[in-house]
């Protein structure tokens, strides 16, 4: 019997599917774009893409905090 719990998308990836619904782009489009971003902190990212990409501070930060969570390892 599947566990809903560890099938379901946790943490930050959990907000990728009301992103793509609410933006139109697929998640590998925002992942891509602040992946390119040098230069900049966390917060700065995500005030980014608030003002520039029109997204909300949960869902910047989720995008942010995924990406950069990533390089990291």
């Amino acid at each position: 019997m599947p566990n809903p719990r560890v099938d379901k998308p946790q943490g930050p990836a959990s907000y990728f599917p009301s992103i793509e619904k609410k933006y139109g782009y697929p998640i590998s489009h925002w992942l891509d774009l602040v992946g390119n971003v040098q230069g900049m902190k966390h917060m700065e990212i995500v005030a980014w893409l608030k003002t520039e990409h029109g997204l909300g501070h949960g869902h910047a930060n989720a995008i942010v905090a995924h990406v950069l969570a990533a390089k990291s390892t």
